[in-house]
């Protein structure tokens, strides 16, 4: 007779808990990934070794063995374990947790107290324990897919190491789901199941490096699989893209990934390399992003990047703008692709964003400067009276509307804001600008 899935060997009975939980390693043997700070002689390995450690903020993305290393680091430090929800918990929970360790103490025992999604903790809450933290009474380890610089408070991130986790590699995934196709005792290794060749390399791959989602997907796509005529259920890649169906891209809309992903997706079409540009255009477009606000970014981006170099580019973008608001999605992500495309292979410059930048620190530097007399309006006889306009040449009145004539205060007359490039369209504005300035000269 088969085995149910969460059947257990030693208990007979049934398992209820998830397959990646099932599968959480108990030491570092188990341990996949992090090397960085668990190799020879790195941060956490020696604090592990040394069985004592300061308060830690562990800062990684999902899946990557926040909770299961605080574990480790707090056994090894063979100190009392106390897990905290940030979402669940608040000041009265913090108060008691705090007197138990004050009694652990009197005992000679340490707490580790393990705050999951310290983000989440607001000000009062986080303040409730940075005295104990301070004194010796509980060592805090906290754990966040937020950037702790903005998410916890500073006294309490000055008296905490912030060790930041990374996601795991494909071959790190592959190894963690035959581990736990192997596992007779926690994983599915006691039951009659195969899978075909590709599942692994695809679910890894899909992953976004997170542990939990790959065994969350290996042990659904099992769910999913109707056994044979012998009672083995041959998983295959069909039931794997079944399963990931449901799986979420890392990317929180008003978290530090988000400007992240923006600020890659700039930086690409602003290197000219189209092929990048359109993966993170497809990282936040897949992820669910407002696409009018990936228009609107294309847009200064088209002015501030692109600029003179390609005055079409600016056109072009107010179109993909337009267009995406015009269809919506799921269509929209059409417009922005040609877009993308565009700018990111127009020629590139930023000599008007930085004329202005060059401007705006000159008027606030000399303040409001006089206009100078001739190109003031002068409406009204006591404005004309008071030499309000005397003296201006209208350039049309001239051959080739060109006139020799100042137009900037006495202060910064000779000043250079705009200084053209030689690529693109703005090369033909150099050439027109220089050839003024020869005419200038000449006369």
């Amino acid at each position: 007779m088969e085995m149910e899935l969460f059947s257990s060997p030693e208990k007979g009975g049934l398992d209820p808990s998830p397959l990646a939980d099932r599968m959480r390693p108990a030491n570092l043997e188990g341990f996949v990934g992090q090397e960085h700070l668990l190799g020879e002689g790195k941060l956490l390995d020696r604090v592990i070794k040394k069985g004592d450690h300061p308060s830690l903020i562990l800062w990684g993305p999902p899946g990557t063995g926040k909770t299961t290393l605080a574990r480790i680091v707090a056994e090894a430090s063979k100190a009392e374990f106390v897990e905290f929800s940030a979402v669940l918990s608040g000041v009265k929970e913090i108060r008691e947790v705090i007197k138990i360790a004050k009694d652990n103490l009197m005992r000679g025992r340490k707490t580790v107290l393990f705050v999951d999604e310290i983000h989440r903790f607001n000000k009062a809450q986080q303040d409730a324990f940075l005295h104990s933290v301070e004194d010796g009474t509980i060592t805090l380890i906290g754990a966040t897919t937020e950037n702790p610089s903005f998410e916890v408070n500073a006294p309490l991130l000055s008296r905490c190491k912030v060790l930041v986790l990374e996601s795991l590699s494909p071959d790190g995934l592959k190894k963690i789901m035959a581990r736990a196709m192997e596992d007779k005792e926690r994983g599915l290794g006691s039951l009659e199941a195969r899978l075909d060749d590709g599942v692994l390399d695809f679910i890894s791959d899909a992953s976004a490096g997170d542990a939990r989602t790959v065994l969350n997907a290996l042990e659904a796509s099992y769910m999913l699989t109707e056994p044979d005529k012998d009672g083995v259920r041959h998983v295959t890649l069909e039931a794997a893209t079944e399963a990931m169906q449901t799986k979420a891209l890392f990317y929180d809309k008003s978290g530090e990934e988000h400007y992240n992903v923006i600020s890659a997706f700039i930086k690409s079409m602003r290197g000219s390399d189209p092929q990048a540009a359109l993966y993170w255009l497809a990282r936040m477009v897949e992820a669910g992003e407002e696409p009018l606000f990936i228009a609107r970014r294309m847009v200064i981006f088209a002015s501030e990047d692109v600029g003179n170099a390609d005055p079409n580019a600016l056109r072009v973008a107010i179109n993909v703008k337009d267009a995406v608001d015009f269809i919506g999605m799921p269509e929209g992500w059409i417009p922005l692709a040609q877009g993308v495309t565009y700018l990111a292979t127009a020629p590139k410059s930023n000599a008007s964003y930085m004329a202005y930048i060059e401007a705006a620190d000159d008027v606030k530097k000399h303040g409001a400067l006089s206009v100078p007399l001739h190109i003031r309006n002068a409406p009204a006889k006591l404005m004309k009276g008071l030499g309000y306009g005397k003296g201006y040449r209208y350039p049309h009145s001239y051959k080739d509307a060109e006139v020799e004539q100042d137009y900037l205060p006495d202060s910064l007359k000779g000043r250079e804001y705009y200084k053209p490039n030689e690529r693109g369209y703005e090369k033909e504005i150099a050439e027109r600008m220089k050839q003024w300035e020869l005419k200038k000269r000449r006369k």
